[in-house]
């Protein structure tokens, strides 16, 4: 009986390359992991120190290390090779070395037959996506880029720990650059089906003060918090991807706020930025377009207006 045999290519074996490949070890994700280093040893290592676990997992997953050529017939290539922003640098500021790295990948791996689904994780991400999508010549909907999935995921940490409930139950998210331009949208924002306006209405003591944009540098500067703290960020992100994978494998068709092209949603063209979007087997399956009110709308344009001023750069 053929069977399809679900594989993942992780390009970049270093901590959030490792990590992502641990957490699809860990959630038994797929069925194999493929790891791609510039630097074979220590992908070879990586490798082995994740494979001494399977007996301890809940299934046998396959994981190898090698070169572009395993991408072939893989369903998904993760690329998180790219330098991390040194001290007073913007994740734009990368985009230089970044784009060469990533333009000296994403050429081998379409020639070894890849076409499957790109999920693009390193910074710029927004920039990095488009690039990737413009060299691979993939339909739009097959090359994501992480885009505000974490950022939302921080931003609804920080309003359940506000309010007092489980992140689950916040639905909000972040919207734009993954970086220092994003947005929310808080007439969006909802707790248990109210709006958090509505909380916060009918919470007057308890939350007297909030401040919306405190909340907001609060979820932007949270990844530099962290770096400032052990020196990168991975476990979160490396979390985000494995979440974004299983909706393309198990075809979930959840609602994930991921990087992809606009071509007329939000009034928006030419440009990836962070969107709630279905997310299922074939990739971004559809965008969801969320109602803003004329404020949030400004402030969404000029996130993707700072996207588009690196655009020429690709």
């Amino acid at each position: 009986m053929k069977q399809h045999i679900s594989k993942v290519a992780i390009i970049g074996a270093g901590l959030v390359g490792s990590s992502t490949a641990f957490s699809l070890l860990t959630q038994g994700l797929c069925d194999e992991i493929l790891l791609v280093d510039r630097d074979a040893e220590r992908a070879h290592g990586e490798m082995m120190d994740l494979r001494d676990g399977i007996d301890y997992l809940g299934r046998n997953i396959r994981v190898t290390a090698g070169g572009y050529a395993g991408c072939g017939d893989a369903d998904i290539v993760v690329i998180t090779a790219g330098p991390p922003p040194r001290e007073g640098q913007t994740r734009l500021d990368t985009l230089g070395l970044s784009k060469e790295i990533v333009r000296s990948i994403v050429g081998p791996v379409m020639d070894a037959g890849f076409s499957g689904i790109f999920l693009i994780v390193s910074n710029p991400v927004d920039l990095i996506a488009q690039d990737v999508w413009k060299l691979s010549g993939l339909p739009k909907s097959q090359v994501i880029g992480t885009g505000t999935a974490l950022d939302s995921a921080r931003l609804k940490a920080l309003l359940g720990g506000l309010v007092g409930v489980d992140p689950r139950s916040v639905h909000a998210f972040a919207l734009g650059e993954h970086g220092d331009s994003q947005m929310v949208p808080w007439s969006r924002v909802t707790v248990g089906g109210k709006t958090f306006a509505e909380v916060l209405r009918d919470n007057p003591g308890r939350f007297e003060g909030v401040d919306l944009d405190r909340l907001v540098h609060d979820t932007v500067q949270a990844g530099w918090e962290i770096l400032k703290r052990k020196g990168t960020t991975y476990y979160g992100i490396a979390t985000t991807a494995a979440g974004i994978i299983k909706c393309i494998l198990h075809d979930e068709n959840r609602i994930i706020p991921v990087s992809t092209l606009l071509e007329g949603e939000y009034g928006e063209y030419g440009v990836f930025c962070g969107v709630p979007a279905v997310i299922g087997r074939g990739g971004v399956q559809e965008i969801v377009r969320l109602p803003l009110t004329g404020a949030e709308e400004e402030k969404f344009h000029a996130s993707c207006e700072v996207l588009r001023g690196f655009v020429k750069d690709l």
